[in-house]
């Protein structure tokens, strides 16, 4: 699907496209070769730009939200109009992506997990931001949190910019946590800074939840869901992973066994549902039937819109600091080999005016990344986006490979062979030495990019 709109010769503009159908259009969009796009309005044939092309893999209520900042910004004198492609998120938009940047046919702009760049980046598969072009249009390196602009330079160049950061958080029922005794004079979860009185927080709101089950985490062939509990509570732990190239996965052993048997002790069938995919996990806790859930903050709308009691933070640092597994949308320029520098120019314009406007992109759940949205006062009423905002002090990403980030081979790995320690049918390190195994056969490989 195709929709273009731009400005009639006399000044006027077609009609927006409406949310419905901007949501029925989204709807058929999802095969790779989908070369379909939808176009904001804009003033490109009076400025003598072409339109930018701009791809991402945002449909739902993302497409509809990102839709509308690309609208505002269109709107804006002398910007561009922008042709907006919509692929289907993962393996088949992360190779038609790498297949345009080689092949001479890259968009303008394009969105990427930000833990997923690094496997581009060394292949050239795309161009460094310009700094200080950013900073004539306001948007500077210290409007960035520390950890998130760590993760968008790559080998010394800025490689991406980060549009948000999506933490694993914990969910919470607050009138089962109200009734269980487990909020505090504020309205928000009492803090835990042990496994102990984590468990025993857990065991009180099971005791007023009609499944009898305190905490929900889906796992059953959902590999990312898996990988996201495990990083957060290793890394809690101390403990740390590096994918050398050519080499073999380095890591603390005692501590992934450590990590392993804790999350089977939330879900032993007293704290926790032993069983639970993903889609059951997010209906017991949607319908009430458990006090809490672990999940990513993209939930939050559904929970929302479903009139769900609840709020969310941080999960707990019961092992030290905590920690929150993440990643970032961030904006990516495939490399082309003669970019035209007037649309370079606009491209960052327009991702500066993206940062600037993201509050409406909080909504969702995910967390801004432009520093100056999240400290503004409108943020801090935002409920509960804003009682998991320090999410952004404790991020964790992937560790960097070309087979890692969101929807990665990595996570299919991990999924794939710890299953079955979290069904109980094999140990810990049985299942993790089997991980580790096809870990370093891809380390073996050069990069396909």
């Amino acid at each position: 699907m195709t929709q273009r709109s731009s400005r009639s010769v006399a000044g006027r503009r077609s009609p927006r496209v409406s949310r419905r159908s901007l949501l029925q259009g989204l709807g058929g969009i999802g095969a790779l070769g989908a070369t379909g796009g939808l176009a904001a309005c804009g003033s490109a044939g009076a400025q003598g730009v072409g339109d930018l092309a701009y791809w991402h893999l945002l449909s739902g209520p993302d497409g509809v939200t990102m839709t509308e900042l690309v609208d505002g910004y269109t709107a804006t004198d002398g910007a561009p109009g922008v042709k907006q492609t919509v692929l289907a998120w993962g393996a088949p938009y992360y190779t038609k992506l790498a297949m345009a940047s080689s092949g001479g046919r890259a968009p303008d702009l394009a969105v990427m997990h930000a833990a997923r760049v690094p496997g581009y980046a060394p292949g050239g598969l795309l161009d460094e931001w310009d700094l200080d072009l950013l900073g004539e249009f306001g948007v500077k390196k210290e409007d960035f949190p520390e950890l998130i602009w760590d993760k968008m330079v790559v080998d010394d160049k800025l490689t991406c910019i980060a549009l948000d950061s999506h933490p694993f958080v914990l969910y919470y029922n607050t009138d089962i946590a109200d009734a269980a005794g487990v909020l505090g004079s504020d309205g928000l979860l009492l803090p835990t800074d042990t496994p102990e009185d984590f468990r025993e927080l857990a065991l009180e709101l099971g005791a007023k939840s009609p499944s009898g089950y305190g905490l929900s985490w889906g796992y059953l062939g959902d590999g990312s869901n898996q990988w996201r509990m495990f990083s957060t509570y290793y890394t809690q732990l101390g403990g740390t992973i590096e994918l050398p190239e050519g080499g073999t996965m380095q890591y603390q052993e005692e501590l992934v066994v450590q990590t392993a048997e804790w999350i089977l002790s939330l879900i032993d069938g007293e704290v926790g549902n032993p069983g639970n995919d993903g889609g059951t996990a997010i209906s017991e806790f949607a319908t009430g039937s458990t006090g809490a859930f672990y999940g990513g903050v993209w939930e939050s709308g559904s929970y929302r819109n479903e009139g769900v009691p609840f709020d969310m933070t941080v999960i707990p640092g019961v092992f030290g600091e905590p920690a929150a597994y993440a990643d970032s949308h961030s904006f990516v320029l495939p490399h082309q080999s003669s970019p035209d520098d007037t649309k370079r120019r606009a491209v960052h314009e327009m991702v500066a005016y993206l940062l600037k406007n993201s509050i409406s992109w909080a909504g969702a759940g995910h967390i801004p990344a432009y520093s100056p949205v999240v400290q503004d006062p409108a943020y801090a009423k935002l409920i509960p986006q804003s009682h998991y905002a320090d999410a952004i002090d404790h991020l964790v990403y992937d560790p960097p490979a070309w087979f890692t980030g969101s929807g990665s081979d990595f996570h299919t790995y991990f999924g794939n062979d710890m299953q079955n320690v979290w069904a109980r049918r094999t140990s810990p390190l049985e299942g993790w030495n089997a991980f580790v195994a096809r870990i370093n056969d891809l380390l073996a490989k050069p990069s396909p990019m």
